[in-house]
């Protein structure tokens, strides 16, 4: 019988080289590096060239958190890719698992947007829990960069493109410690990438629709007051799951989205500057690749210990939102 508790091995990440600052982007769209950064904090994003797949960066995040983990690919029983933006609407996982020559793992996609990550922890933990599988990869991985509108600047000064990946391992103690996961459809127009079908007719009376999609739009403004109000009651329902109060995390590690909200969510649950990790300055909002990205950067730089306790948070289009709360390491 394996064991039924998961550890969070190993970490890793990847992302374009080409970078573009508010300066550049001011070149391309009327805005300003202090309109920015004053509005989100971002300074500068990664932005991946045609030539860069999905698939390519995807596969470079998993491969290092596949050597920290201490395993190899062919000790992989599963791969969950949470994306919003493929390189095949059909999946880019099982590319991702022919990359890597992980033969032995069954790999699929996964879509929650920016909760995808946290999403896909949860989902990871019942495979592993329930005892079908030992080890497996989570990618959070987008590139939104293939569908902004460049000319709108209240959404084409938000994202970025990236990948982050962590290995999930069977273990004898349970390393999540407790979780909550939501939906509301009811807002779903506050964040959308939507189909936008091109009519064809085939026959008289017979007509389809040929698939495209449209830019990303957003109501800024609800998706603000959605965050604020939402995002701390789903992190202290996840810690009253775990049976742990707020003074006891480490870290609180949110979906990077806008820094007004990250101060806005700590503030409102009296977590201290020092305790939030926030990357967005250098990444924007990079969707399900934010989370993770943002975990391996303090791990590598040896910030998180073996054992601390992080509150992790996702929230986005769908609407969706969730948290987990996990220790680092077995």
């Amino acid at each position: 019988m394996l064991p039924s508790g998961i550890a969070i091995t190993g970490s890793g990440s990847a992302a374009p080289k080409t970078v573009l600052d508010n300066a550049g982007l001011s070149q391309v769209v009327e805005t300003s590096d202090e309109w920015i950064a004053t509005r989100t904090g971002i300074r500068e994003r990664k932005l991946a060239s045609p030539q860069v797949s999905l698939a390519a960066i995807a596969t470079e995040a998993a491969q290092n958190a596949i050597a920290m983990a201490g395993i190899t690919t062919a000790d992989l029983d599963l791969i969950i890719l949470a994306t919003s933006t493929p390189d095949d609407l059909f999946g880019t996982a099982s590319k991702i698992q022919a990359e890597l020559g992980a033969t032995k793992a069954v790999a699929f996609d996964l879509t929650a947007a920016c909760s995808g990550f946290v999403f896909g922890l949860v989902t990871a933990a019942q495979f592993i829990r329930t005892g079908v599988y030992k080890n497996v990869l989570l990618i959070g991985a987008d590139m939104l960069s293939r569908w902004v509108d460049w000319s709108d600047r209240r959404t084409c000064v938000l994202f970025g493109d990236g990948a982050g990946a962590v290995v999930i391992q069977a273990n004898e103690s349970d390393r999540l410690l407790g979780f909550e996961i939501c939906s509301d459809g009811t807002q779903n127009s506050s964040l959308n990438l939507s189909y936008q079908p091109q009519p064809q007719e085939l026959l008289p009376g017979v007509t389809v629709g040929l698939g495209s999609y449209q830019p990303v739009t957003m109501n800024g403004q609800e998706v603000y007051r959605f965050a604020v109000k939402r995002v701390p009651e789903v992190i202290e329902k996840a810690l009253y799951r775990a049976e742990l109060s707020v003074d006891r995390i480490d870290w609180l590690l949110l979906h990077q989205a806008n820094q007004r909200i990250l101060d806005a969510v700590s503030q409102r649950l009296k977590v201290p500057a020092e305790k939030v990790i926030s990357n967005l300055a250098r990444y924007g909002n990079t969707s399900a690749a934010s989370i993770p990205i943002a975990l391996d950067e303090v791990v590598r730089q040896g910030q998180i210990k073996p054992g601390d306790v992080i509150a992790a948070s996702g929230f986005g289009a769908g609407l969706t939102w969730g948290a987990a709360i996990f220790q680092w390491g077995r």
